[in-house]
């Protein structure tokens, strides 16, 4: 199965997005969906976090620009169920739901919300205790989600595990405890697929890009299915691709020597 990234970059955290989705500058954002396509983006992240008092208005309107010029679907990312249903009501094609949480005030509402939905959904293994702290937790929290989901209707390969990544700069065990979960959930949970959100790993230290290379071959070589990050990230995507080949997902590695024909593996 291709490897699937989830374009992350039409998100309101960037100050360049803030400002477009502010001032309604639908070209330029619509310009960033397509080069993240280009790059190889299976699903656009749309995110309007950011903007508390005006996040319903603003997703709507940035779901209605990126469709627009999208061929890829959508991934509608926010934790708040409200802002979710609104959006599910006018996306043009199934999309990822990001996220569900065995919190209270969220789980039981992101179920009636999610049932009977053809969607992909991301289920964040976090509770009301907050960020897991061994794989254990993490993998009972991933079962919880999936009999929560599956017990709705939704297959278990529409369903994203994230096992959160927390950076090793506050932990060190942090990446072995990802790389462990991961794996783990692969074994207890078959049919369930895994992604994270690949930067978070590398937050707080110097040098970032090549932390995230070489987490992302890690955590694919352990089952990873798919991830956020920047598409445009020449390297990382080149990471990507020979990883899959070494991993024996490239017939002939074809695509590895297209990508090197095409220069976007640089040698």
């Amino acid at each position: 199965m291709p490897f699937t990234i989830i374009g992350e970059l039409i998100n309101t955290t960037r100050n360049t997005v803030r400002t477009a989705v502010a001032q309604r500058d639908a070209k330029s954002l619509q310009k960033l969906v397509r080069l993240q396509e280009e790059s190889g983006a299976g699903y656009i992240d749309v995110n309007t976090g950011t903007g508390v008092q005006t996040e319903h208005q603003d997703m709507q309107w940035l779901i209605k620009t990126v469709q627009a010029v999208a061929r890829v679907p959508l991934c509608i990312d926010s934790p708040d169920p409200g802002v979710l249903e609104s959006a599910l009501d006018i996306v043009d094609r199934p999309p990822m739901i990001n996220s569900i949480t065995l919190e209270k005030n969220r789980f039981g509402r992101m179920l009636d919300l999610l049932k009977g939905r053809d969607c992909q959904v991301v289920a964040l293994c976090m509770d009301d205790t907050g960020m897991p702290q061994t794989v254990d937790q993490i993998c009972n929290r991933a079962e919880q989600l999936v009999n929560g989901l599956t017990g709705i209707g939704v297959r278990p390969e529409a369903i994203w595990i994230d096992p959160l990544v927390a950076p090793v700069s506050v932990d060190t065990r942090n990446g072995s405890m990802a790389l462990a979960a991961v794996a783990a959930i692969k074994k207890r949970l078959p049919g369930v697929k895994t992604l994270c959100g690949l930067s978070n790993i590398s937050f707080g230290l110097p040098a970032r890009r090549i932390i995230n290379r070489t987490f992302l071959a890690l955590m694919m070589a352990r089952g990873l299915d798919g991830a956020l990050f920047d598409p445009l990230d020449r390297e990382l995507l080149a990471a990507l691709h020979t990883t899959r080949m070494l991993m024996g997902q490239d017939d002939y590695c074809l695509a590895f020597m297209d990508k090197v024909t095409a220069g976007r593996i640089l040698v």
